[in-house]
């Protein structure tokens, strides 16, 4: 076996394949950027090697340097995780001439599935199900509007070498069209070095479900079983589960023979994926079609692990180094569901909005058998404007669906994350959407749901009740600590919680509730709610048991009131003495200021276009100006009709979050 690999990566993944390569004995190497010198990859390899400056342009797309390091350190192979360098042939063929094992896939399968017009060729020609479209190269937007009307709307345009999301435009017009073709080329230049384009069928109710293959050098290649990865937002996946709720014993059989005929047609070895895209209206079981082959290890690879037993990294080091595979397709498992959640560092309440900055705060609730948290970060950590913005990996393993995704709310939970905008609560509330748990998924699932946006999942009588509950008992708790510390209080009054008596106004998402602390009783409106919510001030996160059901709250002090998250929404109780909370109704409520007449930049990005100048008269809808951030083009647009006053800012300037883009008249 080998003694040493590099990881050609960062974060998580590189974490992920050094936790395989430890438990093997094998040696590893991290590389890094500037930006990533203190990073957990490198604090957990036995030794480290700098590239460069943080753009990866400068360091971890630098193949000469990764080969160099290579040689420097004497690893005799390189795991690419996924993104970067993974799918590059000409890193894998610069590898193979220095002598160097590549831990993934021959350089042949990787350009034939790398070109996404020619894999579908090839798909077709290997018996594979191909979506219809136009896999020619196209000429201009011109040409482009023409073949999307042959094909007929809605159409896909979709960068050749694009992926993670990045490259596609969704076009139901001409006018769709003309408006993204060009754009869909940029991204695909500025991402992957290409700015070629082709159009497809848009299937309606679409599913994405994905058959994992695996192979060695040996003409063996297995499959292993399905990944259902419909869930997604601007086509970049947010959850993914194994076995798929829709997949029929015999479709998995069809996908997955499918898969390894394509495996086989380009000799593949290695783990490797071949997504498809399948018709949630067909219930037939053949409504499904190829839309491309990651030559590489997938973000959402644990939940095939958890299903099969097996460990996808592991068995990538053992193919490389020319091992057989030790079992055969009728031993390949099929246990128990997996859920896995991507924790991003991005705003749903700001319309998923990017974040970069710190973590002053991260604590990833604790693993266990059925929780795995795949991270790459620690607290203190940055979240840089140079790299993808994952935070975490959470998944969970059931031997039902519902108890995996019961589980991920009770996880969820218990997740701490402060100093930056994160998505634990969008989570949350997809995991208990009726929808999600019915299983019925398409790809649009998001957009449907949430139309205008995340508000925070709803909260029923009961969870409120629940919350108010927990809030008078902590806020007792506050009252006893400051009258042993100031004497403003009789000394015994709160001496002991436990045998505390106090009564407290709780205003929760515009209702009050009358909750009164008895010693050991605690009642809301009323009604007698049996509490367990051991609290110290200052406490961030308590585990709480209500009538017996365990409830973690992330809990945040904000003067009088209290900012408890969980379920996934955060609610302000404002828990006030009787006397306190019937003067607090006179107060005159301070009015926020009207930025309306301003255009503000919604995360911070790089402004590559501004479309308008002052005195131009615009109309709803009208682009106005185009922030980059984390490689992804956003149009900003007029809410409505108006004369733009004065443009503050120009192409080319970096701008901050709620910095003003233009003030109209």
């Amino acid at each position: 076996m080998f003694k040493k690999i590099l990881i050609a990566n960062r974060g998580e993944i590189a974490c992920r394949v050094i936790k395989t390569a430890r438990r093997m004995g094998i040696k590893t190497v991290a590389v890094y950027s500037d930006a990533d010198a203190r990073a957990k990859h490198v604090e957990m390899a036995d030794e480290k090697v700098r590239l460069g400056p943080p753009p990866a342009s400068e360091s971890y797309l630098l193949a000469e340097a990764i080969i160099l390091a290579c040689k420097e350190t004497g690893a005799e192979a390189v795991h690419p995780g996924y993104g970067f360098l993974s799918e590059r042939t000409s890193f894998a063929k610069a590898l193979e001439e220095a002598g160097i094992a590549f831990i993934g896939p021959p350089v042949g399968a990787i350009a034939a599935m790398g070109d996404k017009i020619e894999s579908k060729k090839l798909a077709k020609a290997a018996g594979v199900n191909v979506v219809p479209g136009f896999l020619g190269e196209i000429a201009d937007t011109d040409e482009a509007v023409r073949i999307a009307g042959d094909i007929g709307y809605p159409v896909m345009m979709k960068a050749s070498a694009g992926g993670g999301g990045k490259g596609m435009r969704l076009a139901y017009s001409e006018r769709d069209v003309r408006e993204g073709f060009e754009a869909t080329k940029r991204e695909g230049l500025a991402s992957f070095g290409d700015d070629r384009v082709f159009i497809e069928k848009f299937i309606e109710s679409p599913r994405h479900i994905e058959i994992q293959v695996l192979g060695d050098k040996h003409g063996n290649i297995l499959y292993l079983n399905e990944r259902e990865c419909s869930v997604q937002r601007r086509h970049q996946k947010v959850v993914e589960e194994a076995p798929s709720p829709f997949v029929t014993p015999e479709m998995r059989r069809a996908m997955g023979e499918q898969a390894v005929a394509l495996a086989r047609a380009v000799g593949y070895y290695s783990a490797g994926t071949v997504e498809l895209i399948v018709s949630g209206a067909d219930k037939t079981g053949k409504g499904f079609y190829f839309l491309e082959m990651n030559t590489r290890l997938q973000v959402e690879h644990p939940v095939t692990e958890y299903i099969t037993g097996l460990d996808l990294v592991e068995q990538m080091i053992r193919v490389a180094y020319g091992e057989r595979l030790a079992f055969t397709q009728d031993q390949v498992k099929l246990e128990g569901w997996s859920v896995e959640n991507r924790v991003y560092a991005e705003d749903p309440y700001r319309g998923f909005l990017p974040s970069t900055g710190r973590l002053a705060r991260y604590r990833p609730p604790a693993e266990t058998a059925d929780v795995r948290v795949d991270d790459g970060v620690y607290e203190g950590s940055e979240i840089s404007m140079f790299y993808d913005p994952m935070i975490a990996k959470l998944v969970t393993y059931g031997a039902t669906r519902s108890q995996a995704i019961d589980r991920q709310v009770a996880a969820l939970d218990s997740f701490e994350i402060d100093g930056i905008g994160h998505n634990v609560d969008f989570l949350s509330a997809l995991m208990q959407h009726p929808r999600f748990r019915s299983g019925e998924l398409t790809t649009g699932f998001i957009a449907e749901e949430y139309p205008e946006g995340f508000q925070g999942a709803p909260a029923d009588a009961a969870l409120t009740a629940r919350l108010a509950a927990v809030a008078g008992v902590i806020a007792t708790a506050e009252a006893a600590r400051a009258s042993l510390i100031d004497g403003q209080l009789a000394p015994t009054a709160f001496s002991d919680t436990a045998t505390a008596v106090a009564e407290w106004v709780v205003a929760l998402d515009g209702a009050e509730h009358r909750v009164v602390i008895g010693g050991e009783a605690v009642t809301v409106d009323g009604q007698a709610v049996v509490v367990d919510a051991p609290y110290r001030p200052g406490q961030r996160l308590i585990e709480a048991t209500i009538d017996g059901e365990p409830l973690a709250i992330r809990v945040v002090r904000q003067r009088s009131s209290w900012r408890f998250t969980t379920r996934g929404a955060s609610h302000t109780l404002r828990v006030l003495a009787p006397r306190v909370a019937e003067l607090s109704h006179h107060m005159i409520e301070k009015v926020p200021p009207d930025l309306s007449r301003f255009l503000l930049c919604p995360m911070p990005g790089l402004v590559t276009a501004i479309n308008v100048a002052a005195g131009d008269k615009v109309e709803a809808g009208q682009p106005l100006a185009v922030v980059e951030a984390m490689k992804m083009e956003n149009i900003l647009r007029a809410e409505k009709t108006g004369t733009v006053k004065t443009v503050a800012a120009k192409p080319g300037e970096s701008l901050a979050v709620d910095a003003v883009i233009l003030e109209f008249e």
